[in-house]
């Protein structure tokens, strides 16, 4: 088979069939010339003013994102010094809630003390007062209740101050002798 193809080759160079024919070259190099130019005059620059005006939305979108990300950290910035300052001020608003707080048992507690202490000495005014009231009566009543008894045991009216003096001191004299007489018989 070597040999067959070897003969072949030497017999007849004539036509090479992975080349074209020439008029299959020229027609096919005016064909895509004519393509080039096309696309090269018309597609090209359709297709790089349609890429670059997307590439400037996308760039319109990003500056419009960076923008919108510096407004919001701008925000959360300002909300933040807000919110400290709220957390501040209610700091203080409830220190100074419970200074009054403090101040107003303080004072609650004072005045009661001292309404305390007015009722108290009131009371012991009145007490003081009334003891005296009974203590005057007691006396009247004990001294006329005396007498009564002591008229009754006598048997003789004892209406009379100087003889109602008279009784007492004698009804005395009688009980110190009873009592010393007593006292006498223990020993």
């Amino acid at each position: 088979m070597l040999h067959a193809v070897l003969r072949a080759a030497t017999e007849g160079e004539t036509h090479n069939p992975v080349l074209p024919a020439t008029y299959d070259i020229v027609w096919s190099a005016v064909c895509f010339a004519i393509i080039l130019v096309f696309f090269w005059l018309y597609a090209l620059p359709r297709m790089q003013k349609l890429l670059d005006e997307r590439a400037e939305a996308i760039e319109g979108n990003i500056a419009k994102a960076d923008e919108a990300q510096r407004k919001a950290e701008a925000a959360l910035e300002e909300y933040t010094a807000q919110l400290a300052d709220a957390r501040a001020e209610a700091g203080k608003i409830r220190e100074t809630a419970r200074e009054d707080g403090k101040k107003i048992v303080a004072e609650a507690k004072e005045q009661a003390s001292t309404e305390a202490a007015r009722i108290n000495a009131s009371a012991q005014a009145q007490i003081e007062a009334e003891r005296q009231t009974a203590l005057v009566s007691l006396r009247s009543e004990v001294g006329t209740i005396a007498i009564d008894l002591a008229s009754g045991v006598v048997g003789e009216s004892l209406s009379d101050d100087a003889k109602a003096k008279a009784v007492v001191d004698r009804f005395l004299a009688d009980l110190e002798a009873s009592e010393q007489a007593a006292a006498g018989g223990k020993k």
